[in-house]
């Protein structure tokens, strides 16, 4: 087998085994925030307390304006919202969400 073959085959089994992530996969941000927020906050919105949805105009107004006042709120929050400690979602995986929050709800 000559050389370019054995290149071109190694080529085509290294892309089959692993794939390129294409624009269209969501962002780890947005799967954690499905799996652990959505339920209570589908489209930014709040189903337990109305005026404090993820939308900016309602973060600003309870100065919640970066990352970490995002994981703060999760670690610590108010009535009514679920506590997610750092064995529930790890410090990362609440940056990636606090992330999406503030990226997707302008």
């Amino acid at each position: 087998m000559s050389a370019a073959c054995i290149f071109l085959f190694i080529t085509v089994v290294s892309s089959e085994e692993s794939p390129k992530k294409s624009a269209e996969e969501p962002k780890a941000g947005e799967e954690l925030f499905k799996h652990n927020c959505a339920v209570c906050h589908p489209d930014g919105q709040n189903i337990i307390t109305k005026d404090k949805t993820l939308h900016k105009e309602d973060l600003d107004e309870h100065g919640i304006k970066k990352l970490a006042d995002i994981v703060k709120l999760m670690r610590n929050p108010g009535p009514g919202m679920t506590k997610f400690d750092e064995k529930t979602i790890s410090d990362k995986d609440a940056i990636e969400i606090a992330k999406y929050i503030l990226k997707t709800f302008k």
